[in-house]
C-alpha cells in the first residue's frame, strides 16, 4: 500500500488512507458464512462512503482477491434498501491500483524517459483473482514492460497457484500441488524475482519459491526511485 500511494503520488494521484476500513468481507464469504460476510460488507461501504461523497474518484485496490470480492458488493446487497445504491457505487468505483497505472501510462513514460532496461528478468505471475475476476488480463505485464522490465514466459500462466482464498487451509495437499506447478513454471524462464498482483498469491506462491517475491507496484516504486 506505501509503494503504491508513492507510486501514484508520482503521478499525480493522491491516495486517502482509510483507517475505519478493514477486510473485504472475502474469507467469510468463501466459508459461506454470508451473514458475517455481508455484515462485514456494510461496514466497509460505511468505512468508504463519507469518502465517496467527498469526491473520490476511485477506490483503488491492491490485492486482487479483495478487488474481486468488492465487485461483487453491488450484486450482494442489491436486495438490502439501506445499502443497495450505496454498494452499487462502491463497485462502480472500485479499481486494481494495475487499472489506475495504466491509465497513467503517458505520465510514467515521462517519468522513466531515458532510463536503461533493468537488469534481471522478471516472472510475473497472474492471479485468477485479476485475469479471470476482474477480466484484466495483460494490463499489469503491459505495465511492466513500458516501464522497462523484461519477462520471462510463464507456461500455463491461466491455471491457479493453489492459494485460492481459504483453499491453501481447507485443501493442503491439492493447493500443494498447485503451488509447485506454478513454482516450476514461473521460474522455469530463470528469472531474478518473482512478482504478482495479489497477497494471498504472494504469500503461498512465496512459501514455495526459491527466487525472491514482491507485489509488481513495489517493482516500480523501486524502479521510480531508482
Amino acid at each position: 500500500n506505501a509503494a503504491a500511494a508513492r507510486v501514484l503520488d508520482r503521478l499525480g494521484i493522491s491516495l486517502v488512507r482509510v483507517p475505519q476500513a478493514g477486510c473485504c468481507g472475502a474469507i467469510e464469504h468463501h466459508l459461506n458464512a454470508q451473514d458475517a460476510a455481508l455484515e462485514r460488507i456494510r461496514r466497509q461501504v460505511d468505512a468508504w462512503w463519507p469518502h465517496v461523497e467527498a469526491g473520490a474518484e476511485a477506490i483503488v485496490i491492491t490485492a486482487s482477491g479483495c478487488g474481486t470480492m468488492v465487485q461483487d458488493y453491488g450484486h450482494l446487497l442489491a436486495g438490502d434498501p439501506a445499502y443497495a445504491q450505496k454498494a452499487a457505487r462502491v463497485t462502480a468505483l472500485a479499481k486494481d491500483v494495475g487499472q489506475v497505472v495504466a491509465a497513467e501510462r503517458e505520465s510514467l513514460a515521462k517519468l522513466l524517459a531515458g532510463r536503461a532496461p533493468v537488469a534481471g528478468p522478471v516472472a510475473y505471475h497472474a492471479p485468477c483473482s485479476l485475469q479471470h475476476g476482474l477480466k484484466q488480463k495483460g494490463v499489469v505485464e503491459a505495465v511492466l514492460r513500458e516501464a522497462g522490465f523484461t519477462l520471462t514466459p510463464v507456461p500455463d500462466a491461466h491455471l491457479c497457484c493453489g492459494s485460492a482464498g481459504t483453499y491453501s487451509i481447507l485443501q493442503p495437499e491439492l493447493s500443494g500441488q498447485l503451488l509447485a506447478n506454478k513454482v516450476r513454471a514461473l521460474e522455469s524462464g530463470r528469472p531474478a524475482t518473482l512478482c504478482t498482483a495479489n497477497i494471498g498469491c504472494l504469500l503461498h506462491i512465496e512459501s514455495g519459491a526459491s527466487k525472491p517475491m514482491a507485489h509488481w507496484i513495489e517493482l516500480l516504486d523501486r524502479r521510480l526511485a531508482a
